[in-house]
């Protein structure tokens, strides 16, 4: 009778979702791992969507939702200054995000012969440019496998988000939980003061978030309400900063989310994509970990911030992990942004063209 009901209302789906993830961020708190509201509800709502007759369900817009609130709390970090510092670290930006590219290139060459995988499909599978440009560049592409794209992509993101943070606070980079969250605790808002400016700003955010998912700007209901707020603050109208319980919150929508996206019943060949996505996964996490290594040589950056803005991984989650342990969230967003619009603009046209030549581009009509 139970299942009956779950698979008829799409509310309670959603409300067992909601359950499971605040469970799961709730003991992820108790037991002191870092970020509990993101990697918790993830952790929680993946396990739980596997289990037979229960089904779960979290609404894209509900993670769009999430994505304006940290685009906004991103906003908050920039002033006038910080563009000052990123212009002196644009040679760098190049630098490592083509470093990157041509890693990941020649990985893919190496894991597609070893494991006799069709190289188009682990490449696509593995270049850190976001899932929506990956799928719509293997359209064009022969024989690409869509579910493998997919499960390489999605599953690469979910090691970054759950192992970055674990790496953040091993022994490697000698941090305390404690001393980090201390000045995130002591700066947390008070309802009282985000009123009547976080009206201004939430229109605002709202609408440019809006308008750049209508010309596909990449991560629009990130960066639009990013940029927004950076405008509204530079222009002497100053955002309020968000009680914790609402950082909280969203945390668990986008966690909630990316929960629910792996699929590895629908591969063909489970143990062998598996193990490609977690061998792919760790070798790009140890390139960006020696990278962000390397970086802390040519600038004056810690070494979390350097491998928040190395990281693999998404914007919005890196932004999330970022906001957590107090990080340089300006300096990682720029690294982050850069490698996104680089992949975004420039490396379908360069994929386009190495394919191109080696015959396997469909020809139009």
């Amino acid at each position: 009778m139970l299942a009956q009901l779950i698979d008829k209302y799409k509310w309670i789906q959603i409300l067992l979702t909601l359950i499971i993830a605040t469970i799961g961020g709730v003991i992820f708190q108790f037991i002191k791992l870092p970020i509990p509201w993101l990697l918790g509800p993830m952790f929680f709502v993946l396990i739980f969507s596997k289990m037979k007759g229960i089904k779960l369900l979290w609404p894209s817009k509900i993670r769009d939702t999430a994505m304006i609130i940290i685009g906004y709390t991103i906003g908050l970090s920039f002033t006038a200054s910080t563009f000052i510092q990123i212009g002196h670290q644009l040679p760098s930006m190049i630098l490592m995000t083509f470093l990157l590219i041509v890693f990941t290139i020649i990985i893919s060459i190496i894991i597609s012969k070893v494991f006799k995988l069709h190289y188009p499909t682990v490449l696509l599978g593995s270049i850190p440019g976001g899932l929506s440009q990956m799928i719509t560049l293997a359209e064009e592409i022969k024989d690409v496998d869509f579910t493998i794209v997919t499960f390489l992509q999605i599953s690469r993101l979910m090691m970054i988000i759950f192992f970055i943070p674990l790496l953040i606070f091993s022994p490697f980079f000698d941090v305390h939980k404690n001393s980090i969250l201390e000045p995130i605790l002591h700066s947390a808002a008070s309802w009282s003061g985000l009123f009547p400016n976080i009206f201004i700003f939430a229109i605002a955010c709202t609408l440019l978030g809006i308008l750049g998912k209508k010309i596909n700007f990449p991560t629009a209901l990130l960066l639009g309400p990013m940029i927004a707020t950076i405008i509204l603050n530079l222009s002497g109208l100053h955002g309020p900063p968000l009680p914790t319980i609402i950082l909280n919150c969203s945390q668990l929508m986008m966690g909630s989310y990316i929960g629910l996206l792996l699929k590895p019943e629908n591969l063909t060949n489970k143990f062998k994509i598996i193990l490609i996505s977690i061998l792919s996964g760790l070798i790009l996490l140890s390139f960006s970990l020696l990278s962000s290594i390397f970086l802390t040589h040519l600038h004056a950056i810690n070494k979390i911030t350097a491998l928040l803005s190395l990281a693999p991984g998404g914007m919005d989650q890196m932004a999330l992990i970022a906001k957590e342990v107090n990080a340089d969230i300006t300096v990682i967003m720029c690294y982050q942004l850069f490698r996104t619009l680089f992949i975004f603009i420039l490396v379908p046209y360069f994929l386009r063209f190495i394919f191109k030549e080696k015959g396997t581009v469909k020809k139009e009509g």
